[in-house]
Parts: structure tokens; C-alpha cells; sequence
């Protein structure tokens, strides 16, 4: 069993204070990504889970019991860092097993449980090397291995991907998915990329100041971002915003609509614009487009969209796919 259920947990730094009152839970056996910008409070909410700050006021469950007090050997949880944590002049399979031999496991179940965990983390045929002759994607794995054999209730992952380059953060983040399907135990994931957010979610929680701005799965938020703050954040290219007679003809403040919600034109269209900037990467191509008094919109196009610097085309935002957000900037049904 893994559901962690906070209530009114706050966290202060003297005057300060960095978690107003808040409320989640985290069911059993779900994939959950705390996302948001550097400074939003995610990592210091994992670390509240964790036991490694001390909650202000309030108090963390973990399976109906209290442990808001406990000391992070108590609370079954399991965590895995940006940094390795390995100790260099160890084996694989030592670091693995160092969890186990601290709890006075007998070293043949210790030896059982480490086959099994490199088993999982395609790791059997790295046990006898020392961290200094892995990939930065084996160390990670090594990681995780080691907190694998501990059995944890949950595993808390901060941000466990940002020392990589981008193929293995790509790899990683699909071993780590793949992972979650084997093991289904609880999982706690931090990260500021939006993208792992939405590939690896069973559910996001958008943070912003120290407060939850929204939940919801992945295609939840984006679909129905609940205000500004999370449409601009949720996708990729982010969300165009206008304002003005724009979003005044559909009685909003602001209007939103994503790059990819956008039909290109030559000939015709709600908005003429002008291409200042074209990125082709591929199977996609970027437009960015002066669209004069609307300012520089982003459109996503076919990869193989023949625009170029200075070409005039025409946008019109697709029937349904416009958002709507008022003065508060609260999204309007």
C-alpha cells in the first residue's frame, strides 16, 4: 500500500513561508508529477513526504496512519535524487545492497533481492563495476536499485533526470514509466519539464508559489487548464494569449489558443500575420508570426510547411479550441 494524503500541511522559513495550507492525495499505485517553475515549492513538498524538512503546521499520511512527526526511516518511503548518491569505491551490487545490509538482512536475501532488482533495471551485468565505470543512465538506474530492494510504500523521485543529456533523459524517462507499470507501487515525481510531466502522469499537480494551481491527469490540464497560469504552462510550444477586441469578441479578457489549434493559410483568414522566424524540426515546424496588432503568435505546422522569413499567411484558430479566461484570469466555462 502507497496513498500519502496531506492536509493543510504549510511549511515557513521563519517569516516566510514557502507552502501555504494545502490538501492532496496521492492514491496507491499512482504515477504522480509535482510540476512547476524553479522556486514553486515542489521539491520542498517532496522533502515534507520525505521527513527531510519539518512540516509547520498540519500533518502527512501515509496508508490512514500519521506520520507527520516520523523520522524518514519510519515512513516506508523510498527516495531518489538529482544527484547519484553513490559511493564511488563500492561495486554495483554493493551499492545496491547497502540498504539491506544497514537493516541486518541476511546477506543471501540480500544477494536475492539485488539479483532481482538489476534484473528489473537490466543491471545483472554491471554488478561487479564501481559507479565510475557506468553511463550517467546506469548510475541513475543503480539509484534506483537501490531504493527498489527497500520494498518502499512509494518512491520519491527528485528531479532524477536533469544531470543527463537528452537521448538518456529520454530513455530514462521511459524506463522509469516502464518501471512504475512493473513494480505499480506508488510513485512521487518532481520535475520543471513540463514534457516528462505529461509522458510520464498518471496525474499532475501544477504548482505555483508554494500552491496547487490545478490537478488532473495530463490531458485534463490541457485540455481545461483551470486558469492562465497553468495554459501557459501546460504545453508545448506554450499557448498563444491575446487580449483586446480579440478576446473581447468572445466576451473574455484574454483568449488562448495552442500553437497546434491554429489552420494556415495563404490566401485567407481571421488573422494576417507575417513570418518573422521559421524552425523546422522535422515533423514539425515552428511558425512564429507577426500578427501586428495581436503581437507574435506561434503556430505548429507540418514538418514540411513551405514558410519562410517574411512570407504573409493567414491563422484562424479552430472552431472549439479557444480558451477563455476573465479578468482574474480564472478560466470561463
Amino acid at each position: 500500500m502507497g496513498k500519502i494524503s496531506l492536509k493543510q500541511v504549510t511549511k515557513s522559513f521563519g517569516d516566510v513561508t514557502v507552502i501555504p495550507a494545502l490538501d492532496l492525495d496521492i492514491e496507491d499505485g499512482e504515477f504522480v508529477v509535482f510540476v512547476g517553475p524553479s522556486g514553486c515549492g515542489k521539491s520542498t513538498l517532496l522533502r515534507l513526504i520525505a521527513g527531510l524538512e519539518d512540516v509547520s503546521s498540519g500533518a502527512i499520511e501515509i496508508d490512514g496512519v500519521n506520520a507527520t512527526e516520523a523520522p524518514p526511516s519510519k515512513r516506508r518511503l523510498a527516495m531518489v535524487f538529482q544527484s547519484y548518491a553513490l559511493y564511488p569505491h563500492m561495486t554495483v551490487r554493493k551499492n545496491i545492497a547497502f540498504p539491506l545490509k544497514m537493516a541486518g538482512i541476511a546477506p543471501d536475501e540480500q544477494e536475492r533481492k539485488v539479483q532481482a532488482a538489476a534484473k528489473v533495471l537490466n543491471l545483472t551485468n554491471y554488478l561487479d563495476r564501481k559507479p565510475g565505470q557506468l553511463s550517467g543512465g546506469q548510475r541513475q538506474r543503480v539509484a534506483i536499485g537501490r531504493a527498489i530492494v527497500r520494498e518502499p510504500a512509494a518512491f520519491l523521485f527528485d528531479e532524477p533526470l536533469s544531470n543527463l543529456d537528452a537521448a538518456l533523459r529520454v530513455n530514462m524517462r521511459l524506463e522509469i514509466t516502464e518501471l512504475h507499470h512493473s513494480l505499480k507501487t506508488t510513485m512521487v515525481y518532481v520535475t520543471h519539464d513540463q514534457v516528462e510531466a505529461m509522458t510520464m502522469a498518471d496525474k499532475i499537480v501544477v504548482l505555483n508559489a508554494g500552491r496547487i494551481e490545478q490537478v488532473g491527469s495530463p490531458l485534463d490540464l490541457y485540455r481545461s487548464p483551470r486558469n492562465l497560469f497553468v495554459a501557459g504552462f501546460i504545453g508545448s510550444p506554450r499557448m498563444n494569449f491575446l487580449t483586446g477586441p480579440a478576446a473581447a469578441a468572445h466576451d473574455a479578457t484574454t483568449i488562448g489558443v495552442r500553437p497546434e489549434h491554429l489552420t494556415l493559410s495563404r490566401s485567407e483568414g481571421l488573422w494576417p500575420g507575417r513570418v518573422t522566424v521559421s524552425e523546422h524540426l522535422g515533423s514539425d515546424t515552428f511558425l512564429h508570426v507577426n500578427a501586428g496588432d495581436l503581437g507574435t503568435l506561434t503556430v505548429r505546422a507540418d514538418g514540411e510547411v513551405d514558410a519562410r522569413h517574411g512570407d504573409s499567411i493567414f491563422l484562424t484558430p479552430q472552431t472549439g479550441k479557444i480558451h477563455r479566461f476573465d479578468a482574474n484570469g480564472k478560466a470561463i466555462a
